[in-house]
């Protein structure tokens, strides 16, 4: 099956999505879609014939703990409302601590690198299955890119990656910004990664743009597309013929004629570039083998592992040994001011109520309070953590907080003549 020509739905570009010509197919993030009904954007998208697949990031199938079966559900609902061909993932961790560990735990808000041994292929693999039990269409895994690689690794990624299909029948989702990405930062040649891989098993591509800082990539999504990417996109087109390529756009959304212009890129790259075996396997329908579960004591290993990792970058706790400190520094202020982020997205009052002060308040108190749980609960812990701390000191902005909290914060939403109330207050506090 062939998907073809895609971009990332997002809903603040949902009208220019709709409005490109020659788009075959979306994907839209998975946790950002209600499991029991669409943005009307996808559905009018549906009624025209565009396949919507749905992309996650929280499932963490590369951690020490076995994938929630909450999640997996919650992505399998929306599998299943989407009428998606497949769904996809990550090979990453994003989350440790916990009971493997005897130790709170803690949420990385991104997608951090899993060890390339063979203890944490074992576990990976076994998520995987497990994962795909519990799915209604085949998975494809996506490879991510990395500010720091761990010490003592076995395996190269391209061969992580062929191990985990051999054993597993995994679709792999390849990200060509991504391996530009782990070129720069890491020194890894794309071209060797694509020599390893088993290419034949891809189901589609990624294309993204980023940004170079202080010989450091950043893999930002917030910028176009660049001619290195689109060289990584070649290398791969002369050794297959991908079912699909998706341009991904995250964040300072352009106009839709610079998407568009994007998207001819890409086409470009495609169709200038010929596969030399011509090597394209179908889409789905690969088998998967029954390997044995990891051996004992191998989760309890990697969650140890990891933990130490994340607490070292979320928690300011000593770096585990033989990481480079100062990558572990810079991946550190990446996740912090990527929390700030997103707070700021999904709690916009924040910002509006604080003005020019958000930004470094929440980044004073991301370096002592790790994340563990959702982006909405980290907006009331951070609002909580304000006001206990008698901030801010303008009073008509500690009042206008202490509402925004007490709205969100209360064990059932607060009656429509509390909220009437509520934002009276506020107007007049305003004023």
């Amino acid at each position: 099956m062939k998907l073809g020509i895609g971009i990332g739905w997002r809903p603040e570009i949902a009208a220019e999505v709709e409005a490109l010509e020659g788009i075959d197919w979306v994907e839209a993030v998975a946790e950002n879609l209600c499991a029991d009904h669409l943005p009307d954007s996808l559905v009018r998208l549906r009624q025209r014939g565009v396949r919507i697949v749905p992309h996650g990031v929280g499932l963490g199938l590369g951690g020490a703990d076995r994938p929630e079966p909450a999640r997996l559900a919650g992505l399998a609902a929306r599998a299943e409302l989407l009428g998606a061909p497949l769904v996809t993932e990550h090979i990453a961790f994003v989350r440790a601590g916990g009971p493997l560990t005897a130790s709170p735990r803690l949420e990385a808000g991104h997608l951090l690198p899993v060890p390339r041994t063979w203890d944490a292929l074992d576990v990976l693999c076994e998520n995987v299955r497990i994962a795909q039990d519990s799915l209604p269409v085949p998975l494809a895994l996506e490879n991510i890119a990395a500010l720091i690689t761990w010490p003592d690794e076995e395996l190269t990624e391209g061969q992580f990656l062929a191990e985990l299909v051999e054993r597993t029948g995994v679709r792999l989702l390849i990200d060509v910004a991504n391996l530009h990405t782990n070129h720069v930062n890491l020194g890894q040649d794309p071209a060797k990664a694509l020599d390893e891989l088993p290419v034949e098993a891809i189901a589609y591509v990624h294309v993204a743009g980023g940004v170079e800082r202080d010989g450091i990539w950043h893999d930002t999504h917030a910028h176009p597309v660049t001619g290195p990417v689109l060289d990584v996109l070649a290398e791969l087109r002369s050794r297959v013929d991908p079912p699909g390529v998706l341009l991904e756009r995250d964040d300072a959304f352009p106009p839709g004629a610079e998407l568009a212009a994007e998207l001819d890129a890409i086409r470009a790259t495609l169709n200038t570039t010929t596969a030399a075996g011509a090597r394209s396997a179908p889409l789905f329908g690969a088998t998967r083998d029954t390997a044995a579960a990891p051996r004992p004591r191998v989760r309890d290993r990697l969650a140890v592992s990891q933990t130490a990792l994340l607490s070292a970058l979320v928690a300011g706790t000593p770096a585990p040994e033989g990481f480079d400190h100062r990558r572990l520094r810079v991946q550190s202020r990446a996740l912090a001011a990527k929390r700030a982020d997103v707070v700021a997205k999904v709690a916009p009052e924040l910002p509006e109520i604080l003005g020019d002060g958000y930004r470094a308040a929440f980044l004073a108190y991301a370096r002592r309070r790790p994340m563990s749980g959702s982006y909405r609960r980290d907006a009331l812990d951070f609002a909580e953590h304000l006001l206990t701390a008698g901030a801010p000191a303008d009073p008509a902005e500690r009042r206008r907080l202490t509402y925004w909290w007490q709205d969100r914060s209360a064990a059932r939403p607060p009656r429509r003549t509390t909220r009437l109330v509520r934002a009276a207050r506020a107007a007049l506090v305003g004023k």
